[in-house]
C-alpha cells in the first residue's frame, strides 16, 4: 500500500495572517513596536533576531515567537515574509541586502543607512529581488497629519509659503548607540531631523537646496545635539526645521504657512498619551480646532501590511529613505566645511 503525502492547502492572503521577524532587541522594539504589532489582527511575530541569544530567548518568549536566533544566517531561514529592522543604524546596510537575497520584504528602521550610497545600494537590490523596502517614518501616518495633508493638496491655504518642523528633546550623552558615530552616523540631525526633513518632503514637495548648522550647544560628545535647516522646494516656497537633544521643554509645532491660510500641528511631535491638535484658520473662515488621540505605529503597520496583501504601493519607500539620507550628508558637509 503506498502512503500518499498531505497536499499543503495554500491560505488565501485574505485569510492569513502576515508572518513577521524582527532584528534588533532594544527599549524601542519591546516596548513600543511590538506591544503595538500585537494590536494589528492580521499580523504576528514569528522569528526574533538579536546578537545577544539570551536577549533573543528573553523577546520570543515575552511576544510568543516561534523562534529566536543569535546568528543572522539562520534568522533569515525561518518562515516569516516580512522583517522589521531596529537594529543599530550602522547594522542597516548588512541586515537589508541579505534580507532582500533571501526573499524577505522590509521596514527598517530610520536612517536608512549610514551613507547614501548604501542606501541606493539597499534600494537597488530589494527591487532586483522583488521585495519591498520601506522606512520608519511614523509620523506621516498621524490622522491628523492626514488631514493636513489633504488641506494642502487641495489647496484649501493657497500657494505654500513656508512650512516649519521642531522636534526637541531632553538626550543627555550615555551608552546608547546613537552617541557612538561609527554606530549612528551622528545625532540630533540622523534621529530626529530625518523625521523632520521627511515631513517637510511630505508637505511641500521636493527640495532642490538645503543649508544649514550642526552644533553642541549643551552637549559635549562624538555627535551634534543640535540642528537646523533651510530648505527650497521645487515648486516653490520654503521650509525649515529646527532638532535637538538639548531641550527640556519644547512646543514642537508644525506649522505650514499659505497664501489663503495657515495649519499648525501641536502636541503630535515627540509626544505620547496625549491628544494632538490640529489648528486650522482660513481666510473667510472661523478657526476650527481638531484634536485627536492615535497610535501613529499602529497606523504605518496596517498600512505595511495592507500594501502587502493588496499589492498596492507603499506609503514610504526606500527611494524616501536614500533621499532623506543626501540631505542630511549634505549638512554634515556644510558643517565640516566650516
Amino acid at each position: 500500500m503506498i502512503k500518499k503525502e498531505k497536499k499543503k492547502i495554500k491560505i488565501p492572503k485574505r485569510l492569513r495572517r502576515l508572518r513577521w521577524g524582527v532584528a534588533g532587541c532594544g527599549h524601542f522594539l519591546e516596548n513600543t513596536f511590538l506591544p503595538t504589532l500585537q494590536q494589528v489582527k492580521r499580523s504576528h511575530l514569528v522569528s526574533v533576531y538579536s546578537s545577544s541569544a539570551e536577549r533573543a530567548d528573553f523577546i520570543a518568549s515575552k511576544f510568543m515567537a516561534d523562534g529566536a536566533y543569535s546568528d543572522y544566517d539562520e534568522f533569515l531561514k525561518s518562515d516569516f515574509e516580512i522583517l522589521y529592522i531596529s537594529s543599530a543604524n550602522a547594522h542597516h546596510y548588512e541586515q537589508v541586502i541579505k534580507a532582500a537575497k533571501a526573499g524577505k520584504n522590509i521596514l527598517c528602521e530610520k536612517p536608512l543607512a549610514l551613507t547614501s550610497g548604501q542606501a541606493k545600494e539597499m534600494v537597488d537590490i530589494c527591487e532586483a529581488n522583488n521585495v519591498f523596502l520601506t522606512v520608519n517614518y511614523v509620523y506621516r501616518f498621524h490622522p491628523l497629519i492626514v488631514k493636513a495633508k489633504d488641506l494642502v493638496e487641495n489647496n484649501l491655504l493657497g500657494k505654500i509659503l513656508s512650512i516649519s518642523t521642531q522636534f526637541n528633546i531632553d538626550f543627555p550623552p550615555n551608552d546608547n548607540f546613537r552617541f557612538k558615530k561609527e554606530l549612528s552616523g551622528g545625532g540630533a540631525l540622523r534621529d530626529l531631523g530625518t523625521h523632520m526633513i521627511d515631513l517637510l518632503r511630505f508637505f511641500g514637495g521636493e527640495i532642490s537646496e538645503i543649508t544649514g548648522f550642526l552644533d553642541n550647544v549643551i552637549y559635549t560628545s562624538e555627535v551634534e545635539d543640535f540642528a537646523t535647516g533651510l530648505v527650497k522646494f521645487e515648486k516653490g516656497g520654503y521650509g525649515g526645521f529646527q532638532v535637538s537633544y538639548s531641550s527640556k521643554k519644547s512646543f514642537n509645532r508644525i506649522e505650514i504657512t499659505g497664501y489663503k491660510g495657515s495649519i499648525s500641528i501641536e502636541n503630535l511631535v515627540g509626544k505620547k498619551n496625549v491628544p494632538a491638535k490640529l489648528i486650522i484658520d482660513l481666510d473667510g473662515e472661523s478657526r476650527k480646532i481638531f484634536r485627536k488621540r492615535a497610535n501613529k505605529l499602529l497606523y504605518l503597520i496596517r498600512s505595511v501590511q495592507k500594501s502587502y496583501f493588496k499589492n498596492q504601493p507603499l506609503q514610504v519607500t526606500g527611494y524616501d529613505g536614500y533621499i532623506n539620507i543626501k540631505f542630511m550628508e549634505e549638512l554634515e558637509r556644510q558643517w565640516k566645511k566650516d
